[in-house]
């Protein structure tokens, strides 16, 4: 498997362009034509998790958090950062990030927790839009219908989340009058024409407009082809979003429930931090991974009953907890994202196996290497 396949298997979970503006992702570093045969996967690109790469001779090391979030201009082995990069380059090792672009979709950092903690009915706690869609509609005649379709799939259109090709016809008859200066594929210039044709409806993304079209009129066997382009409303996507929200089995007490994510959280020396009454009856628990405080008013308006998220801040945390907002859970912020580690190996081995003819396959780690900033409490 070559570097760029899993690259791109990768972005195509967690596309890069959902990533914030700020945010930095993608390869940092290594050969697209490399091979690669062993992956370990980590939060936070720092030296041990780099150390760990190159004693497990791993090809290709993916993590959460990005090497260079604010930019550089050096990668000298002069600084911890650069010394980072050399080491994974001597040993043949690249490195990818997912940051943000990983936070919100399916199989993200949120939906990894809120799986982990044992919810139901998850959802994003404040949804993001549908990437903009367009549905076009074009006319064709039926000797060439089958072709026109074909093109648009080709080009992309009809994909509606796990199924592609997809497409609406109806019967009906196009009427015209070729005109002086016209080369009609059917019918006379000067006579009115009355041809058998389907009328083919899409969907795209509005950011393949324009190959759709070209690929229409390509195809499309008349010298005027009728096509509509409608922009569809901006829904929200049930399944991408910050943060996400969901039921836990049965109710429990704020308490129970601070316990049970106290064993679902690998441990840190920051433990958990709680705030709300103990006896508080808990059923519905909204969650963000990373630093959430962004989500306190989202988690009141959803009627959380707690919000487990990472890196709460003084003044936020106590305003919502006066304003009668949920039951605060802080979490170690690399306990918490480290729970979509399992998650991505399983969906890389899933996609990647074992090739034709190769026993090995592969294989894919997650790092046993703890980097929480925190080493002890007093």
């Amino acid at each position: 498997m070559r570097l760029a396949d899993v690259v791109a298997l990768v972005e195509g979970w967690y596309p890069p362009h959902r990533a914030e503006e700020w945010d930095s992702v993608g390869l940092v570093c290594g050969d697209p034509d490399a091979e690669v045969r062993s992956i370990l996967l980590a939060v936070d690109p720092v030296q041990a998790v780099a150390d760990e790469a190159v004693a497990g001779a791993a090809d290709l090391v993916i993590v959460h958090h990005p090497l260079y979030l604010r930019g550089t201009t050096t990668v000298a082995a002069s600084t911890s950062k650069g010394r980072v990069v050399h080491d994974l380059i001597r040993s043949g090792c690249a490195l990818l990030t997912a940051h943000t672009n990983a936070d919100s979709p399916a199989g993200g950092v949120s939906e990894a927790i809120a799986t982990a903690l044992g919810l139901s009915e998850i959802r994003p706690l404040d949804p993001d839009p549908h990437e903009p869609r367009d549905k076009i509609v074009t006319f064709v005649p039926l000797s060439h219908a089958d072709q026109v379709r074909t093109a648009l799939a080709e080009a992309g259109a009809g994909s509606i989340g796990d199924y592609d090709s997809a497409s609406f016809v109806s019967p009906g008859q196009g009427r015209f009058r070729p005109l002086a200066g016209a080369n009609p594929t059917i019918g006379t210039v000067g006579d009115l024409e009355v041809v058998e044709e389907e009328r083919i409806e899409v969907v795209a993304d509005r950011s393949i407009r324009s190959r759709v079209l070209a690929a229409l009129i390509r195809t499309h066997p008349y010298e005027e082809p009728a096509y509509d382009v409608l922009e569809l409303a901006d829904l929200p996507d049930p399944t991408r979003g910050s943060g996400r929200i969901g039921v836990l089995p049965d109710e429990v007490t704020l308490r129970e429930f601070a316990d049970h994510a106290a064993s679902v959280f690998p441990q840190t020396a920051g433990g958990l931090r709680v705030a709300g009454d103990p006896e508080r009856p808990v059923t519905r628990v909204a969650l963000c991974g990373g630093a959430g405080d962004f989500l306190l008013g989202a988690a009141r308006r959803a009627g959380a009953d707690v919000y487990v998220t990472s890196d709460l801040r003084h003044h936020p945390a106590s305003e919502s907890v006066e304003d009668g907002g949920p039951a605060l859970i802080d979490v170690a912020h690399w306990a918490a994202e480290s729970l979509w580690l399992p998650v991505l190996r399983d969906r890389l081995v899933d996609a990647l196996g074992a090739r034709p003819n190769d026993t090995v396959g592969v294989s894919v780690h997650i790092s046993t290497t703890t980097t929480d900033p925190w080493t002890f409490r007093v």
